[in-house]
């Protein structure tokens, strides 16, 4: 059984059997002819990031909600581009994909690891608890920029940001942050709420770009320190910005609650799982997993 001192390694599951779907060509098939590119794939960045980082456990965290009412009552623009005819998500893979999401919760159940998710909640909503209640180190594998606020230095929590490919994965902790971007992990939902992100249906401030954002963030602080420096007509802050601000008080306001992750949406899960390495192997002939059976077993299993 791990133990808080263990480093935690939390999957952004949805994030990644998308990016395999989408980067592993989808000839790839089991023997009956269903499409095995995503299953294979997420399998594959599992068993590769567990060896490079050795975790003393691996949770997935899913999406039971991928659009959460809540957060539509909230900004009713919130990932309404990736709505279908039906009012459903989208089906941007041909229905390849939907086939393959049992199949890789079961994959990861066999191999002993946790599939977690919290009811009208999104993983990232599992990610920011698990992360919060964890005591050990803990790092986040994820494509998704809004999980740049769960880093924390003192309390070791990283996010293996995988935007680029997961051996290429950046590592991202406060310093990375600072590079890039020029503001802590503590300033990212302010920031992100500012700059808006037309993927989530987000649309920002009008006019405040990341620069921008983080200039006013180092001025003043945080998202109410410039507000309250927007209504003052003596601040630094330009006229036409200023505008801007005052023009998105209630978009703000609605929007720092939907990007910000909720951090008391589940429990630990049992950590104390192994892997069934007979029920794996016969899963992975069952669907032509090839090498990829063996890989995540020895992954797992060091």
């Amino acid at each position: 059984m791990p133990t808080s001192r263990d480093r935690l390694l939390l999957l952004d599951s949805a994030s990644l059997y998308f990016r395999a779907f989408f980067g592993i060509p989808k000839t790839l098939t089991a023997p009956d002819g269903t499409a095995v590119n995503a299953l294979r794939g997420i399998l594959d960045f599992t068993s590769s990031l567990t060896t490079q980082y050795e975790p003393g456990a691996v949770v997935a965290c899913w999406d039971d909600d991928w659009r959460p009412q809540w957060r539509v009552d909230l900004i009713d623009t919130y990932k309404t581009q990736r709505l279908g005819d039906d009012g459903g998500e989208a089906d941007t893979t041909d229905g390849l994909l939907g086939p393959q999401v049992p199949l890789i919760s079961e994959a990861f159940g066999l191999l002993g690891i946790p599939v977690v998710g919290a009811a009208d909640h999104e993983a990232d909503d599992v990610i920011g608890t698990l992360a919060a209640r964890w005591d050990g180190p803990v790092d986040v594998v994820t494509g998704d920029r809004d999980l740049f606020q769960v880093v924390d230095d003192d309390r070791d929590v990283r996010v293996l940001y995988v935007a680029k490919g997961v051996s290429k994965h950046d590592v991202v902790d406060e310093a990375w942050l600072r590079a890039r971007y020029s503001i802590g992990a503590a300033d990212y939902v302010d920031f992100a709420v500012m700059r808006g992100d037309p993927s989530d249906g987000l649309p920002g401030v009008a006019g405040i770009g990341d620069k921008t954002a983080a200039v006013l963030l180092d001025r003043f602080g945080d998202l109410d320190g410039i507000l309250t420096a927007a209504g003052d007509p003596s601040s630094s802050i330009t006229p036409k910005v200023r505008r801007s601000l005052l023009d998105s008080v209630d978009y703000i306001r609605a929007a720092r609650e939907v990007v910000a992750v909720r951090t008391d949406v589940c429990d630990v899960p049992d950590l104390s799982a192994t892997p069934d390495r007979e029920k794996f192997e016969a899963f992975g002939e069952t669907w032509g997993l090839g090498g990829v059976t063996e890989r995540a077993l020895e992954a797992v299993t060091r």
